[in-house]
């Protein structure tokens, strides 16, 4: 259930992206994006994927990143 509602948060963002309901400069944008690739971690761990947990990874520290360098912007 966790990586179901993962998904569900990154395709949201990045819907709402492409329909310029969200900003990808804005702060929710990694976010969401941050919080969505953690749970499909979490539902990785029962059904391991290497894959899978490589993209998921990347998908975090991007995300993480793009909080980070937010934080640091007037």
């Amino acid at each position: 259930m966790a990586g179901l509602v993962g998904v569900g948060l990154v395709l949201s963002a990045y819907f709402a992206n492409q329909q310029d309901w969200l900003d990808a400069k804005r702060w929710q944008f990694p976010a969401a994006n941050l919080a969505g690739s953690l749970l499909i971690l979490v539902s990785l761990w029962d059904a391991w994927n290497l894959p899978s947990v490589v993209i998921e990874v990347a998908w975090l520290a991007i995300s993480l990143w793009g909080l980070i360098r937010r934080t640091r912007q007037p």
